[in-house]
């Protein structure tokens, strides 16, 4: 026998199961929200993985293509990896429960969601998420929850909360938040340069809604929830760390970590190793394998009291203020745009590509109403960038996440497929790293775009904001443009796009239990103030503008519109009169349902020629119109001229020539060129051409 919960959420109900399916797992819930069904289940190790110095948390969201009655395509005809929105839904789902697990758990643990049924007005991402927090919650897995997600649109200046199919596309914003009982603990979001007012106002007004989603999980908990399990603790033996402090001594440790270059410091650092491996190897050989985590926990100290308590940071900065920043465009020759950013020692170069529409990308998910996507951002963080060696596997989450994040930052500047009509690539190559290089990704993409012409309607510059926190809520010094090392000790790494106008993109990410109102404004005015001096001083002191035009590498595009009933004509019975102008005229040609037909290619002559025999294939002959044509028949009573591919007319021997002409031969031969006059129609309803008129 299983229990079921109900409540109503945003006008739609959601239903809890619980027992119901799934019983060995340590925490699982059966989730309906409308018709959307999700299982989301939450299971632990017996024992904590041994050698490692972190939280093993694994989080899988599965897409099955039988949820939206889909067959997978393709000739494997069952789901392959994750799709790049399963992987964006993992990463939401991790981000906002991982700072509530213990810091010293060392269990694995995995989160699954299976997506078996999917409503499209009811997100099965929203659903997965609440699914995730009650099923750790009720879980034996320690855990400080519960924690509650909301989904917020904004459709003519009002807020909608877990928005339908419909709302979701008419949106200016797409926001996620997720809380606690107390503080906003996670903020992902895409916007229409939303200003900071109204996104405050949003992230907000979906933390009130959150909090009555953990009233409701919390009945769940108190009747279903298991008691936690004890587990194994990890930390530094008082004795040792005390030792290594004094050996050390707290004014060593700043000396070794103040410094702007990635380099010294860990040079500095990796000689307190050795200092304290040749101390240990023979009065302590217990605690050698124990030095990277005393050393890291020290050094956690010692840049957090510098920070918080000295207004010291270990570059010397001042708190607001930004690294040494520079850009260039162009210096890639024979590419369609390029675009370099650096910001101190992270460096990020992206190159734009153009091409013809027929190459956006085609989706298979389970958003029936997205099934292509014209902007594509990819991003790339190879091993030379932090002087590693690794061999490339191809991008990872991280790589994933932060390409999304880019693009949903720069799609809403780009132009209108009607104003622009080439789908379009940018691809940032990570060349140097110590901090934010997403949105180091997205000021080289500012820079790129408009070098490649594409007419951008504003500039967008990223920043990241972080937190270094006290003992008590007031007791918080706010950071600007963390490096990594500010980001590897600090609780927050906050990002924020935008334009003068407003934000396009929001991605928070914290190690503590969530953020006071307070913190979140101030993070929000400070990467207003930090984006509008990168825009202002950087960006539109490299290039002011897009470029009036395309490239001389780059495609070129026209697109005309013609009578859909006419798409037939066009393209001809098996493709023949389509393809024969391709091969005439060396472009690419693409017709959309709506009859809007794309002519792409390098030569100008070329596009202006294929739109001249479509113009033709489409129209209506009418009488006294001129047409150019080649002659491609010849018979006793007449000549037969093909002014576009499949679009022919007769020439009758009497109107070829001014004088009276025994055999059409004796005038005209196959492949001459002619031009010729519409006669309007015969006797018999045809319509006649001639020569000698013209």
């Amino acid at each position: 026998m299983y229990k079921s919960f109900t409540m109503e959420l945003a006008g739609r109900t959601l239903t809890v199961d619980v027992g119901r399916v799934a019983a060995q797992a340590n925490g699982a819930a059966l989730m309906h929200y409308g018709d959307t069904v999700v299982l989301s289940t939450a299971t632990a190790s017996e024992k904590p993985r041994e050698g490692i110095d972190f939280f093993p948390l694994s989080v899988e969201y599965e897409e099955k293509l039988y949820s939206v009655g889909k067959i997978p395509g393709g000739f494997i005809k069952r789901e392959g990896k994750a799709s790049e929105n399963a992987v964006l839904t993992s990463r939401v789902i991790d981000r906002p429960m991982r700072p509530l697990f213990p810091k010293d758990y060392r269990n694995d643990v995995t989160l699954n969601n299976l997506v078996l049924c999917v409503d499209q007005d009811c997100s099965p991402e929203l659903t997965a998420m609440l699914g995730s927090a009650i099923a750790t919650s009720i879980s034996d897995i320690p855990f400080d929850g519960p924690t509650a997600t909301t989904q917020v649109g904004l459709i003519d200046g009002e807020l909608v909360f877990n928005p339908t199919s419909d709302q979701r596309e008419a949106s200016d914003l797409a926001l996620t938040v997720a809380s606690t009982r107390e503080k906003v603990i996670m903020i992902e979001a895409g916007a229409n340069e939303i200003p900071e007012d109204k996104m405050i106002e949003a992230i907000f007004a979906a933390h009130e809604v959150n909090q009555k989603v953990i009233e409701f999980i919390d009945t769940i908990v108190a009747e279903c929830g298991r008691e936690k399990h004890d587990y194994i603790h990890v930390d530094t033996p008082e004795d040792m760390y005390e030792d290594m402090v004094a050996f050390i001594t707290p004014e060593g440790m700043e000396e070794a970590v103040f410094t702007d270059v990635k380099q010294v410091r860990e040079e500095n650092i990796r000689q307190i190793k050795e200092k304290l491996e040749e101390r240990y190897s023979e009065t302590h050989p217990e605690w050698l394998e124990l030095i990277d985590d005393a050393v890291y926990k020290f050094q956690k100290k010692t840049v957090r009291k510098m920070i918080l308590k000295d207004h010291k940071r270990p570059d010397g900065r001042e708190i607001n203020e930004i690294r040494p920043l520079s850009a260039e465009v162009d210096i890639l020759p024979r590419t369609h745009g390029s675009g370099m950013f650096k910001r101190g020692q992270t460096q990020v170069l992206t190159i734009t590509t153009l091409g013809a529409l027929a190459e956006i990308q085609r989706l298979d998910g389970l958003d029936i109403k997205e099934t292509t996507k014209r902007y594509m951002h990819h991003y790339n963080f190879p091993s030379y960038s932090v002087g590693e060696t690794k061999p490339s596997r191809g991008p990872g989450r991280r790589e994933i996440g932060h390409g999304a994040l880019a693009e949903r930052a720069l799609v809403p500047v780009l132009p209108t497929e009607e104003e622009f009509p080439y789908a379009i690539r940018t691809v940032s190559e990570v060349l140097e790293s110590n901090g934010s290089t997403s949105q180091g990704s997205i000021c080289a993409s500012t820079l790129s775009l408009m070098a490649a012409g594409v007419p951008i309607k504003a500039p967008v510059a990223g920043i990241s904001v972080g937190l270094v926190t006290g003992d008590t809520d007031d007791d918080y010094i706010i950071l600007t443009d963390i490096q990594g090392l500010e980001d590897f000790f600090g609780d927050m790494d906050f990002k924020v796009a935008g334009t003068h106008k407003g934000i396009t993109a929001i991605q928070m990410d914290i190690k503590i239990h969530g953020l006071t109102r307070e913190i979140i404004e101030k993070a929000i005015a400070r990467t207003k103030e930090a984006r509008t001096y990168i825009i202002d001083e950087v960006l539109s002191k490299c290039i002011a503008e897009p470029r009036p035009e395309v490239g001389p590498y780059s495609p070129k595009i026209e697109r005309i519109k013609i009578d859909p009933a006419k798409i037939g004509e066009v393209v001809g019975q098996r493709g023949k009169t389509i393809n024969t102008i391709i091969e005439r005229t060396n472009v690419k040609i693409d017709i959309d349902e709506e009859g809007f037909v794309s002519v792409c290619g390098t030569d100008a002559d070329g596009i202006k020629e294929a739109l001249r025999l479509i113009e033709i294939i489409v129209s209506d002959f009418e009488k006294g119109q001129i047409l150019d044509g080649i002659v491609v028949g010849i018979k006793d009573f007449g000549a037969f001229v093909e002014f576009a591919p499949g679009k022919e007319g007769l020439v009758h021997i009497s109107k070829i020539a001014p004088h009276r002409i025994n055999h059409v031969e004796d005038v005209l031969t196959l492949g001459d060129k002619v031009r010729v006059k519409c006669m309007g129609l015969d006797n018999m309803g045809r319509m006649g051409f001639s020569i000698k008129d013209v």
